[in-house]
């Protein structure tokens, strides 16, 4: 038996016993070292942000209590795997923890997030933390004032207590940098975490957060999320609102967006992130509770399209498409009918249309930078890159390429009319070596890019349909791979409500790092 059929092997045994307890220690044992059975809530870090803020809420818990565990959860492991960044001073968090006890004691009105702890990315803006970007030219700078999603989490109570690690300018895949180095997954640390929100996704992980925020132009919430057996929501595009920024009609790639270890409380951040603010004209203007409601529902004769590889366009690590295609069998648990999809477009010239969307996006932003011969000299090679392409473009290419996301916009839309939910890949490779840049090759054919390797984020966010990335499961050697789920633009209760079923049944939101 090769390699790779042992593998598939061990894979399938594997999603059989997970539906039990004894399966999820029996699962374990097959990658000694990497997973474990989680535990039940029975300790602070263990709950969710749902139990937690309940808790609190209930005063079953202390916010100076959360904010002991979870520094010492911080202190326990990220040494090791260096997702959190820019921490605050321990004394002046429990400060304001005390601060939260003390409105609860008062019988004051308290927010959504009142006493939980959170980090926002560190491309997230944040009035009293650096905001890096992990580059040396903003190693000190602090804005003046917060990115609307820290805005909105500090307005629901949230402590924030640093930030998380993210690849320098959020550009490729892999969370490293020059100021705080790389993010070790969260299986094992010798692998990359993915990105850009790896850090997050480690954080989450290893329980020192309970949710997390994220942001994702190039599956930056999905992948991140997939390689650490997490939760990651890229919204409909407006759903959150991205700002506050100098441009606010252009920009319509990348959004900020929510991170958890279930869908449930990943719903629920995305209930305090949500909701239109004029600042950001673009924004939906919808009532945000509704991604607070349970998310059960029958799924029974609902219509999976399985995309895959897109009939052999994109090139996959071995054992990707097997694993995912195994992970397929959960949906089918739940009544879903599942089968092969195909969007009958050109999926080359969808990537030329990136290239042009991507670069005219990041020139705009960036070429400040490039023109200043001293903050050029500071710049990622890949960030000058893509501002040089960028600025390197006419005006009517750009424009043909709006017109060619237009067309794959319909392209997606017919296919919902066949199919109500699209499910692929979060990655074309299971986690590399952490000492690696980038994937150069993938099963025999050249990555003529930097992000090449990720080509299979870029369908959902062209489309700027409602995408969330979660677990598929391990190979035999432990590696972690995730299903994006994708609904019909606007169906983003839909999509969590699906994605929950599908977490119910697979119990891979059981398994937890050891």
């Amino acid at each position: 038996m090769s390699d790779f059929q042992q593998e598939t092997s061990l894979s399938l045994t594997r999603r059989d016993l997970l539906k039990s307890t004894a399966g999820l220690a029996f699962a374990a044992a097959l990658s000694p070292g990497v997973a474990t059975a989680a535990s039940a809530d029975n300790t602070i870090t263990d709950m969710g942000v749902i139990s937690l803020t309940r808790a609190i809420r209930k005063r079953d818990v202390s916010c100076r209590e959360v904010m002991d565990a979870y520094l010492a959860r911080i202190g326990e492991v990220n040494p090791t795997y260096n997702a959190i960044i820019s921490q605050k001073d321990p004394e002046i968090l429990l400060r304001e923890a005390d601060a939260a006890d003390k409105a609860l004691a008062s019988g004051a009105e308290v927010g959504l997030l009142h006493g939980v702890p959170q980090a926002p990315k560190d491309l997230a803006a944040t009035k009293d933390i650096p905001t890096t970007q992990g580059s040396p030219i903003f190693k000190d700078y602090i804005p003046a004032q917060d990115a609307i999603v820290v805005e909105r989490a500090r307005n629901a109570g949230a402590i924030i207590i640093g930030k998380t690690n993210t690849p320098e300018y959020g550009l490729g895949s892999h969370t490293y940098n020059p100021l705080f180095g790389t993010t070790g997954n969260a299986w094992n640390p010798a692998w990359t975490a993915g990105g850009s929100s790896g850090g997050a996704a480690v954080a989450l992980a290893h329980r020192m957060l309970p949710v997390a925020d994220g942001s994702d132009m190039m599956g930056s919430l999905r992948n991140p999320a997939g390689w650490a057996n997490v939760v990651g929501f890229r919204a409909t595009a407006g759903r959150v609102p991205y700002g506050p920024t100098s441009e606010v009609f252009f920009q319509q790639l990348g959004f900020e967006g929510p991170m958890g270890r279930t869908v449930a409380d990943t719903a629920y951040l995305l209930s305090v992130q949500a909701g239109y603010d004029a600042r950001t004209p673009l924004a939906l203007d919808n009532d945000p509770a509704i991604f607070r409601q349970p998310l059960d529902r029958d799924f029974t004769g609902a219509r999976i399209g399985w995309l895959g590889d897109f009939d052999g366009y994109l090139p996959m690590e071995d054992g990707v498409l097997r694993l995912c295609e195994q992970a397929l069998g959960y949906f089918r648990d739940i009544g879903c009918t599942v089968e092969a999809a195909s969007p009958g477009y050109d999926m080359a010239s969808l990537w030329q249309t990136w290239l042009v969307m991507r670069g005219f996006i990041i020139a705009g932003i960036a070429a400040p930078l490039y023109k200043n011969e001293k903050t050029r000299a500071l710049m990622k090679p890949e960030a000058i890159w893509e501002v040089e392409n960028g600025l390197a473009l006419t005006g009517e290419q750009i424009y043909e390429a709006s017109m060619q996301r237009s067309a794959w916009y319909q392209a997606m839309r017919t296919l919902f009319e066949t199919y109500d939910y699209l499910v692929l890949p979060t990655a074309q490779v299971f986690p590399f070596d952490a000492k690696m840049d980038w994937p150069k090759e993938i099963a025999g054919r050249q990555m003529d890019t930097y992000h090449r390797w990720m080509e299979v984020v870029i369908p959902g966010t062209l489309a700027g349909i409602p995408s969330i990335g979660v677990p598929a499961g391990f190979t035999a050697s432990g590696r972690p791979m995730g299903l994006q789920l994708m609904g019909p633009r606007l169906a983003d209760l839909s999509v969590l409500q699906i994605a929950h079923a599908y977490e119910m049944a697979s119990g891979f939101s059981k398994l937890k790092p050891s």
